[in-house]
């Protein structure tokens, strides 16, 4: 049987889980404010915690079971979605204001999200008439 984890160190693998999704959500946000012009690394969130990238790593996955990058690049989506939304906003531009070029964007939120941007876009959009529709009917 093994051991079991004491409570107090189980406590600190929470609060870096936290503070690291904290940190997470300051980073994205001055992203998109323009107050960043550079997409953080693991490295760099471990570097603002003050601990060992790998450290943190290891914590995120043993207190979750998943990596630093799966909720990074959760976040990031969440935000690419969002953007998205708005359609007055090219692709290219939310790219670039992710800090992607706008292949590298495609590819990565395609991979994510299963279709491309503007298919999800497109999707957005159908969806906004078709509620629009009901809305008229009703």
């Amino acid at each position: 049987m093994p051991t079991p984890i004491p409570k107090k160190l189980l406590a600190r693998q929470h609060e870096i889980t936290a503070d690291f999704l904290r940190e997470v959500d300051r980073h994205l946000a001055d992203i998109v404010a323009g107050r960043a012009t550079e997409m953080f690394e693991i490295r760099d969130f471990a570097g603002i915690l003050c601990i060992h990238p790998t450290h943190l790593s290891n914590t995120i996955k043993i207190a979750t079971g998943h990596a630093p990058c799966y909720f990074f690049e959760a976040r990031i989506m969440d935000v690419a979605r969002e953007l998205l939304r708005d359609p007055a906003r090219p692709v290219a531009a939310i790219a670039a204001q992710l800090t992607y070029d706008p292949s590298n964007f495609t590819k990565f939120f395609k991979r994510f999200q299963g279709c491309t941007p503007k298919q999800y876009r497109e999707q957005v959009w159908a969806a906004q008439r078709e509620m629009q529709a009901e809305a008229v009917t009703i």
